[in-house]
């Protein structure tokens, strides 16, 4: 079956980088877009970062432009996504998704990984 694994949250001082992965399994992530979310407490989920499948397309929220990279790995079937210069508005639990890229807007499917927490301490 379809599986999204996050890991690489933590606990990090404002300023500071954190690189999380999401291990996709159950099918072949070459035919996906993939997606980053994120949810702060009391907060709606909202979209941070996705990749189109050969990753040529790349669209950031306005909110992490020039901070966060999205990457990914076809070949071990896995999504990156770099941060930096991170900020206590960044701490939320972060999600991956699978999904498709309409007209420079990430479209969510179906699938969610439990999420991995990054909080960013000020």
């Amino acid at each position: 079956q379809v599986q999204l694994v996050e890991s690489g949250g933590g606990l990090v001082q404002s300023g500071g980088s954190l690189r999380l992965s999401c291990a996709a399994s159950g099918f072949n992530a070459d035919y996906f877009a993939m997606g980053w979310f994120r949810q702060a407490p009391g907060k709606e989920r909202e979209f941070v970062a996705g990749s189109n499948s050969n990753a040529r397309k790349l669209i950031y929220a306005d909110s992490v432009k020039g901070r966060f990279t999205i990457s990914r790995d076809n070949a071990k079937n896995t999504l990156y996504l770099d941060m930096s210069n991170l900020k206590p508005g960044d701490t939320a639990v972060y999600y991956c998704n699978r999904g498709y890229i309409d007209e420079n807007t990430y479209h969510q499917l179906d699938y969610w990984g439990q999420g991995t927490q990054v909080t960013v301490s000020s």
